[in-house]
């Protein structure tokens, strides 16, 4: 009972002393030019809502919402509202496999197929005819590794990144684990798929744990993030925001709600997606990593670990902005083509382009819009949050610079 006093005292100590950092940069003219920026972009309706949170190492430096969080209704959008985060799951998910290699579960040059059989025999599409349908496989000249799948370079694609995977049909008895035959022999090349799906197969048949339960007990609780779960629970049932879309067949008209909604529970989750969550809870997993593994006393992974997670996995190889191949994500264009780099369950950038991140900065996203960036040289993380397809939507994009631009205009004003 006394170190469950003591926690709530810390808790609410450390709560109180970011509300103040926070007035204090909220109020400031770069606070205040973000707040224009965000507003803005919700009164010339390029985006119905927006959620944004910029943190260094201690505390807040920047919270704000704007908009509304249901386009049918106008509910307004709150700080505290519910996202789906889809592919920002992914980070976490690296995260669970890293702890599991600092343990001696597994090691990152293992072959997958190790501990997951079904991953074995992996065949590779040599050909494939667009007009036709047919092709011809091959065997992977190797198989793939832990690494591999945690930098995405294992040959697993996804329907939305990949042509031939969007029209690929197996013929009768033919069956391909997580999403269809390889691309690619594995490390030949970057591309974005359902490797980490894989990756949380790995860590549940490795821990002996489902996926939502190991979360909870070796991230989530230790950094105090009760709102981040698969199953949202009805009593929060009113802060998730509904899932929605620009209308038309090219999705390049208004934003209007999608049809049906996605229920509020997720039956088995995975590794690449999935997770619901807000801007407070995410910044305290992003806390986490600018402070080497550690948050408030409480590590979740080694000092070195998280090193290693941010530096370049992937080699020569590098990370080419994709192309489409569905109508509900556009191209990869927040990505510098052929010349950022992957970690262990992150982008990472390597130009400088003034005014925002600098190199050696981890990012990624969700399919939903929802974005963050963790840059170590500065010491900040910045989370920005939008609910509508499709993915890497240009309004979005937009206002994701202008809050980074502001950001680091509010951290060069602050420092």
């Amino acid at each position: 009972m006394k170190r469950e006093i003591v926690a709530v005292i810390i808790s609410m100590a450390t709560l109180l002393a970011a509300s103040v950092g926070t007035a204090h940069a909220q109020n400031s003219p770069a606070g205040a030019g973000i707040d224009a920026a965000l507003r803005g972009a919700v009164e010339r309706k390029d985006v119905p809502g927006v959620v944004a949170l910029l943190i260094d190492r201690d505390r807040v430096l920047y919270q704000g919402a704007f908009g509304v969080s249901d386009v049918s209704t106008g509910r307004a959008l709150t700080a505290d509202a519910l996202f789906r985060i889809a592919s920002m799951t992914k980070a976490i998910t690296s995260a669970a496999a890293m702890q599991l290699i600092e343990q001696g579960r597994f090691g990152l040059d293992d072959p997958v197929e190790k501990y997951l059989p079904e991953f074995a025999n992996l065949k590779v599409i040599e050909s494939f005819d667009a007009a036709t349908g047919a092709y011809r496989l091959r065997p992977a000249s190797k198989p793939p590794s832990v690494r591999h799948i945690l930098t995405h370079t294992s040959g697993l694609g996804y329907p939305f990144t990949s042509a031939i995977l969007r029209d690929f049909k197996p013929q009768p008895g033919e069956t391909y684990p997580f999403g269809g035959p390889l691309l690619f022999d594995p490390g030949e090349r970057w591309h974005y798929g359902t490797s980490t799906d894989v990756v949380g197969k790995l860590v549940e048949k490795v821990s002996g744990e489902r996926l939502e339960n190991y979360f909870r007990q070796h991230i989530f609780a230790p950094l105090r993030m009760p709102d981040t779960s698969y199953n949202v629970p009805q009593e929060k049932a009113s802060r998730l925001v509904p899932a929605q879309q620009r209308a038309g067949e090219r999705m390049d008209g208004d934003i209007v709600l999608q049809s049906p909604q996605p229920g509020l529970a997720i039956p088995e989750p995975i590794g690449g997606g999935g997770l619901a969550s807000t801007a407070n809870d995410y910044a305290r997993f992003m806390r986490m990593l600018l402070n080497g593994g550690e948050l408030e006393g409480t590590r979740v992974l080694k000092a070195e670990t998280v090193t290693l997670m941010g530096q370049n996995n992937i080699g020569a190889v590098s990370v080419p902005a994709l192309k489409t191949a569905l109508p509900r994500s556009t191209d990869f264009s927040f990505i510098a083509d052929g010349r950022d780099k992957w970690g262990l369950g992150f982008l990472i950038t390597t130009d400088q382009v003034p005014g925002k991140r600098s190199p050696g900065s981890l990012s990624w996203g969700g399919i939903n819009n929802t974005y963050f960036w963790v840059d170590p040289s500065r010491g900040i993380a910045g989370v920005i949050l939008m609910q509508y397809l499709p993915f890497a939507d240009a309004k979005a994009l937009a206002v994701y610079d202008a809050f980074e631009r502001g950001a680091y205009r509010l951290v060069s004003a602050e420092r």
